[in-house]
């Protein structure tokens, strides 16, 4: 399961609207190769479920996940921080044993 902070729901929510999704659409989250440490987070909006895709519901968020990515990212923590040192999304993964300095990249 991913969890989404407020934060992290509010600046989701403000994509949806100003992206004119309806609600048929979902958060997909991934896991795909590359980055420094070797393993990328990957945030999209969707709304086409695939075969493999898990479903979890946080603060009325729908997020899906594909089996693999689920096996990388459960108990993982979707932030969002727009402070002094940085804007965007940060992925707290309890399941990662590297990070690269920018926080988009990890290994496991």
């Amino acid at each position: 399961m991913i969890t989404v902070t407020e934060k992290a729901k509010a600046r989701i929510d403000d994509l949806i609207k100003t992206s004119n999704y309806d609600e048929s659409y979902f958060l997909r989250v991934s896991v795909q190769g590359g980055g420094c440490s070797g393993l990328s987070y990957k945030m999209d909006f969707d709304n086409i479920a695939k075969s493999d895709d898990q479903f979890f519901e946080d603060k009325g968020l729908k997020i899906a996940l594909d089996m693999k990515s689920f096996l990388y990212l459960a108990g993982t923590e979707l932030d969002f921080t727009d402070g002094l040192n940085g804007k965007g999304f940060n992925f707290i993964n309890p399941n990662a044993t590297r990070t690269c300095g920018c926080g988009e990249s990890f290994s496991v």
